[in-house]
């Protein structure tokens, strides 16, 4: 896979690969590697700090296993750049009920980071625990209906060494709470439209101790055409979200905790997308070869997060691209 994001200053790129290898059809082993390339001139940057480049590197492991209509899932991944390193285990369990019509879903996820600053010696640590419930129903054969539930608990440094807030117009470095507990719920319908597409709706909900609420809502059609070759699918995504108690774009106090981390302000966003793929070559019980593409333009507004080099409420578009290629043997 190749993946590029070019939004707000900031561009990331590279290659991704991925290995899957199943074992007397009860067991499968996969492996992943990722990479980033980061060149950051974002608004963040330009108004405190030096433009910089970095690369990032994500390696995963996994092995699926399915005893009768259950299946177990085991990962592991870690991830490093110069001034980060991640580190995470998790497992998931699903299983199939009432004759495969319902299927439900728990899943756990460990993870440690250590956060630094490059050239400052500085360094600290976070660590994280998410849970997650789901379940996925039937209702008719062309109606099929999910909800998934998970709950996030973070414990450390949850800021960034790099950012600063402002105080009366002075820059002063951020302060944030060294725990915070999330919650999201998110809901799907997917609907079959009988003539080789169908529609899909969804709606999530988030909410966390810092008093941050958020919502999306997307809309989605996929349909089939050229025969079974290619499969297009195009949606419409929209997110609103409220501050955090202790944001501000420029504060009239000193507090113990302040930040102007623009991702914990007041903005709504607008994504219009598509997909496609198509089956470059396939053998029934061979081999497949598939080609794929993705196309995403996005747009944020931000209604308490200004430019401080003009004033003006601060927006932006983002343009997200991938293309991999996929082979099944």
């Amino acid at each position: 896979m190749y993946h590029y994001y070019d939004g707000a200053g900031t561009r990331a790129s590279g290659p991704a690969v991925l290995v899957r290898k199943s074992l007397a059809d009860k067991v499968s082993l996969s492996g992943s590697y990722y990479v980033d390339m980061v060149s950051n001139a974002s608004i963040d940057v330009v108004t405190t700090a030096s433009p910089y480049k970095e690369t990032r590197h994500e390696e995963t492991l996994g092995l699926d296993y399915v005893y009768r209509d259950a299946s177990i899932t085991v990962s592991a991944s870690n991830s490093s750049e110069p001034d980060y390193t991640a580190k995470s285990t998790g497992i998931d369990v699903s299983q199939e009920i009432f004759g495969g019509m319902t299927t439900v879903s728990l899943g756990y996820t460990r993870a440690w980071d250590k956060v630094g600053q490059k050239g400052v010696g500085f360094f600290d640590n976070a660590k994280h625990w998410r849970y997650r419930l789901g379940a996925t129903q039937v209702l008719t054969p062309r109606i099929l209906l999910s909800g998934n539930f998970e709950a996030v608990s973070d414990d450390g440094f949850l800021g960034s060494p790099y950012r600063v807030a402002r105080v009366f117009g002075a820059a002063v470095p951020e302060r944030v709470p060294r725990t915070r507990t999330s919650r999201a719920l998110m809901l799907r319908a997917i609907g079959d439209l009988g003539s080789r597409d169908a529609l899909r709706a969804e709606y999530r909900y988030f909410w966390d101790t810092w008093d941050v609420h958020a919502s999306t809502l997307e809309f989605g059609y996929g349909r089939y055409f050229g025969g079974d070759q290619w499969l297009g699918d195009a949606y419409l995504r929209y997110y609103t979200q409220s501050n955090a108690l202790f944001y501000s774009d420029n504060a009239l106090a000193e507090t113990t905790y302040i930040t102007r981390n623009r991702q914990l302000s007041t903005f709504k966003s607008y994504g219009l997308g598509t997909r496609v793929a198509y089956s470059w070559k396939r053998v029934p019980g061979k081999y497949e070869i598939k080609l794929n593409g993705a196309l995403e333009r996005s747009r944020f507004n931000f209604s308490d997060f200004t430019d401080v080099r003009d004033g003006s409420k601060y927006s932006y578009d983002a343009t997200i691209v991938q293309v991999f290629v996929s082979a099944t043997f």
